[in-house]
């Protein structure tokens, strides 16, 4: 299948922080593992004047430049032509409106349906926000918190989908464990939306027992909470180790016991989704602005609680699980399967329903009894 995806920034030009840019990068990188036809329509973000090309290839996926520096006006203008030549098979769209009404265009004048990928944070009030969710063929979040706020714009129902945020299970397989884990683990920016203090206070009720406790992640809130655990008398088991790369996230995740969610504001929670991989088992506070919850529900290895009070119990409950450092049950977030998952919104979309190749079957050693 030939997908056309309109992100007017890609790396390196976005926030390295910008969640929803790195889902329609991952993305497009995951089509094009399965040997799809992947252009990504940027502003170019190679800077080689000498030799320059209008095309860079990076992870299989070809980088288009609609314009050679950010100009808003111009990369709106120029992309519905770039697609009708081009003619793909699918035009996938970041949720950004005027991206989303120019890709309109481009993939009405193509042929091609168009399927938005509405991430959802911090949802602009913008008077083009709800034209350009009606405008898609398919609009796509990453919860059903965020499909809710999408259908609440007028999309109707059957044209909205919910496709999760993916993770990568060779990766988690390839981090050893750390080798003084801690007992229960936080992994959130330390913001006002943070919401640290309901873990703190629920670690303060087991004072009488034995436990540790790290928590991964800054923000302009860490000193506070420093304080508060200081104030709780509990300092002295709980860890501050500030931002964290992925890999020293994951190999604290397949050593801790129990990981906690408290944020108040998370359209999707990766990193409770990366420690459930690994093991852990959840425990999520309910909050009305966040989707965690929806990753525990009808979960054995994870609890939904309302208090700190709940989160006390459902710690000391959680120790009657066997600790693991995988759970493969979640393989169906691994980034090959969410692939999948597009692809079968692309063609529910009216994208050509074409076969993917079929892949040589592996060679497997002798079973030995």
């Amino acid at each position: 299948m030939q997908v056309a995806v309109v992100a007017p920034e890609t790396t390196p030009l976005a926030d390295a922080d910008d969640r929803a840019v790195a889902r329609v990068e991952r993305t497009a990188r995951g089509l094009a593992a399965r040997d799809h036809d992947v252009t990504v329509y940027c502003t170019g973000w190679w800077s080689d004047r000498l030799d320059y090309t209008e095309t860079r290839e990076r992870d299989g996926v070809t980088y288009r430049a609609v314009t050679v520096s950010p100009a808003t006006t111009s990369y709106h203008a120029r992309v519905p032509a770039l697609l009708a030549a081009e003619r793909p098979d699918a035009v996938h769209v970041i949720g950004d409106p005027p991206a989303v009404l120019a890709a309109r265009t481009g993939a009405t004048l193509a042929r091609a349906p168009l399927v938005v990928d509405w991430f959802g944070e911090d949802p602009p009030e913008d008077r083009l926000v709800g034209p350009a969710l009606r405008a898609a063929d398919r609009v796509v979040a990453p919860s059903e918190l965020v499909r809710t706020r999408v259908r609440e714009r007028g999309v109707p129902e059957d044209r909205t989908r919910v496709v999760p945020e993916a993770i990568d299970f060779d990766h988690i397989r390839a981090v050893e464990p750390v080798s003084d884990p801690p007992d229960v683990v936080a992994a959130t920016p330390l913001d006002g939306d943070a919401n640290l203090e309901s873990v703190l206070l629920g670690l303060a009720e087991l004072r009488d027992r034995d436990w540790s406790a790290t928590v991964i992640g800054d923000g302009p809130e860490r000193e506070a909470y420093e304080a508060q655990a200081a104030d709780l008398s509990i300092d002295d088991r709980v860890t501050f180790a500030g931002h964290l790369p992925r890999d020293e996230r994951l190999a604290h995740y397949r050593g801790a016991h129990v990981f906690c969610q408290t944020a108040r504001d998370e359209v999707f929670a990766v990193e409770l989704l990366w420690a459930l991989a690994c093991g852990c088992v959840g425990v999520v506070e309910y909050q009305a602005d966040s989707a965690a919850h929806e990753l525990v529900e009808r979960r054995t290895r994870g609890f939904r609680v309302s208090t700190p009070e709940e989160i006390e119990g459902a710690i000391v409950e959680a120790g009657e699980f066997e600790a693991w450092t995988v759970d493969e049950s979640l393989a169906e977030f691994d980034e090959e399967a969410i692939a999948g998952q597009w692809l079968d919104v692309y063609r529910a979309a009216g994208a050509p329903a074409a076969e993917e190749p079929i892949p040589e079957p592996a060679e497997h050693p002798e079973m030995v009894e």
